[in-house]
């Protein structure tokens, strides 16, 4: 009997929307940083991408995809989803805003799509890497491919 083949949401989102994209797995059994996976999988840490949930002085909530070893600039992130400030949502209300656990969080297939940012100089790469889906799991998929299943746009928004 074949194993079978192990789809997350996101996934499968991106097989509807006949998105290329490959996966890799990795033994995870709770939340590592993205610079742990990087190394484990022997991935580039500039093309590897977290995804950080945010809320807004208004209570919406924004999403920003920025590579692993960078930090999010809250000023600069508010400019870019026109807001007053935001703050990171907190970790105990991430699984029930977005449907993901910390380190399997992805901008693919949450619960409610978020208006979503993606760091600026990913536009300029062929493939990135983002977590897809659950822990364990990475994709590389095109940041153009990215912005367009998540309706995202592109900003310069970390320090």
């Amino acid at each position: 009997m074949g194993k079978k083949e192990l789809k997350t949401n996101a996934m499968r989102i991106l097989d509807r929307e006949k998105v290329s994209y490959t996966y890799q797995t990795y033994e995870c059994s709770e939340f590592t940083d993205g610079i742990h996976v990087a190394d484990q999988l022997g991935l580039p840490h500039e093309q590897v991408f977290k995804t950080l949930v945010t809320i807004g002085k208004t209570g919406g909530h924004y999403v920003f995809v920025i590579p692993i070893a960078r930090e999010i600039d809250l000023k600069k992130a508010a400019r870019a989803v026109h807001e007053k400030s935001l703050e990171m949502l907190p970790l105990k209300e991430l699984t029930k805003v977005t449907g993901y656990v910390r380190g399997g969080c992805t901008s693919i297939g949450m619960k409610k799509p978020f208006p979503t940012v993606i760091q600026r100089e990913a536009q300029e790469m062929e493939w990135i890497y983002i977590s897809g889906g659950k822990l364990g799991m990475q994709i590389r998929l095109s940041p153009l491919d990215l912005k367009k299943v998540t309706s995202a746009e592109f900003a310069d928004v970390t320090v």
